[in-house]
């Protein structure tokens, strides 16, 4: 079977046994598997060809890119991977029409290096950077800290190129803003994690570089609090805040644990700590003035000393310089290795509406002591935009208990009108959830979907449907 394969990408681009473990394992060690082989092709006419013949001979396929999901979503025990490293290729940017078109194993550090070479940014941005990939960013529709500025990573696509399960090639490459004929295939892919076809190229939207960031750590006498903070910010600045990031005291000091030699936001510990950053293109905002002060950061400070004043902030730390804006944002970004720091860690990804965070947080908290009495959290979330990560470390190693944490946090999500799956995607480890929260009826219409496009169902098959 391997060497049909091999006959369409070549014997040096199809990896087995031990050559394969780099693909045989999940970024968080929680996965595991030993698949059939791994081809690596190198466009898209090879993907076609390779799913062809999967197609013929009934062959489960599961695509991959840089492997940094949190959701099992490339588990591919006996199946046949295809990684898009080797479609690495930018093919283009056109600064004049702000786009970028790239291949599906374009790494995310690599999208924003060329567009800065154009004075131009692509906003998508989180910890994992410098390895995930395009592909994998759109199939999961991967979150990140400034979607409250420019959206999910669906918000920042304009067309797409894919191959369906049969082999067939989809052209949407679309460059245009309006496309008003029929379905929008191109949002069908976007986020079905590689079940329904798998996304080769993408054609991405830039913006223009700020020319000046105000970041700073503030402190709120509570996450109500806080969310004026936010809108008083958006007022004060059209809109420009990127991210609004929240860390509790608790996640603080566990970070001081796992990074010993990070500091402290504050003086003096807060329970409420908020990261904050505005961005600007407009000159007058960034040119620094006789004090050498930016009259961006002049604003951002103003609005905090009026929230000072009103008693809504009580704290702040406005970063002086880059270093010290890249410090408080690695505390940030360093969330996803403290939660692999700890195992066994149950790691929920929910999303309420904004205003409701506080009082999910209040729910959840006061419902775990009853189902594990020793459980530690670890809580950290895109305020601006109500995605919660509230991780917790049970004290017991009972699966059930697990269970009934997971199922806890969902019900309290769900109750204030949230999601169970804001960024992270479905994968494997959120199936119990789709059977248990979706809609029957839009399970049903999902599975149509599957059905007419993927007959066989070889694609990423037993991932995102119950």
């Amino acid at each position: 079977m391997l060497d049909q394969v091999a006959n369409i990408v070549g014997a040096q681009n199809v990896a087995t046994g031990g050559a394969a473990d780099r693909w045989s394992r999940d970024w968080t060690g929680n996965y595991h598997w030993n698949p059939l082989g791994v081809a690596r092709p190198g466009s898209v006419a090879e993907v076609s060809e390779i799913l062809k013949w999967a197609n013929a001979t009934g062959t489960p396929v599961v695509p991959i890119s840089g492997g940094t999901g949190l959701s099992g979503g490339c588990k591919a025990e006996g199946a046949l991977m295809i990684s898009t490293d080797r479609m690495n290729r930018i093919r283009e940017v056109r600064p004049a029409a702000r786009i970028a078109i790239v291949e599906a194993g374009v790494i995310l550090n690599a999208v924003h290096d060329a567009a800065g070479a154009h004075d131009l940014i692509f906003p998508m941005t989180f910890g994992a950077r410098g390895s995930c990939m395009i592909g994998g960013m759109l199939s999961t529709n991967a979150g990140g800290s400034n979607v409250l500025r420019y959206g999910n990573t669906r918000d920042l696509v304009l067309g797409i190129e894919a191959v369906l399960p049969t082999g067939e090639i989809l052209n949407a490459m679309t460059e245009l803003h309006k496309d008003n004929t029929g379905y929008n295939l191109k949002h069908l892919l976007i986020g079905a994690e590689g079940t329904l076809g798998i996304i080769t190229a993408a054609v991405l939207k830039l913006f223009p570089r700020p020319r000046a960031y105000a970041t700073a750590m503030v402190a709120a006498p509570s996450l109500e609090g806080a969310l004026e903070l936010l809108n008083r910010l958006q007022e004060a600045t059209g809109g420009r805040v990127e991210a609004f990031e929240y860390m509790p005291r608790g996640y603080v000091e566990y970070h001081r644990q796992v990074f010993p030699d990070a500091k402290e936001p504050f003086d003096a510990p807060h329970q409420v700590n908020i990261l904050v950053e505005i961005a600007s293109t407009v000159a007058e905002e960034c040119a620094p003035g006789a004090d050498g002060s930016l009259p961006l950061g002049n604003k951002l400070e103003s609005v905090l000393g009026a929230l000072f004043e009103t008693g809504h902030v009580i704290d702040a730390v406005v970063a002086q310089s880059e270093a010290q804006r890249r410090e408080m944002w690695a505390r940030r970004e360093a969330a996803g290795m403290m939660i692999a720091s700890r195992v066994p860690s149950i790691n929920t990804d929910v999303a309420v509406p904004v205003d409701k965070v506080p009082e999910f947080l209040r729910r959840a908290d006061a419902m775990m002591p009853g189902i594990d009495p020793g459980f530690t959290t670890n809580v950290v979330s895109h305020l601006g935009d109500g995605n919660v990560h509230y991780s917790v470390f049970p004290a017991s190693q009972d699966p059930d208990v697990h269970d009934r944490i997971l199922e806890a946090v969902e019900d309290v999500a769900l109750t204030l009108g949230g999601s169970f799956s804001a960024e992270h995607g479905i994968g494997v480890s959120k199936l119990p959830s789709m059977r248990r929260r979706k809609d029957p009826v839009a399970l049903a219409a999902m599975r149509a979907i599957k059905a007419a496009l993927d007959p066989q169902g070889i694609l990423n098959p037993g991932k995102v449907l119950p």
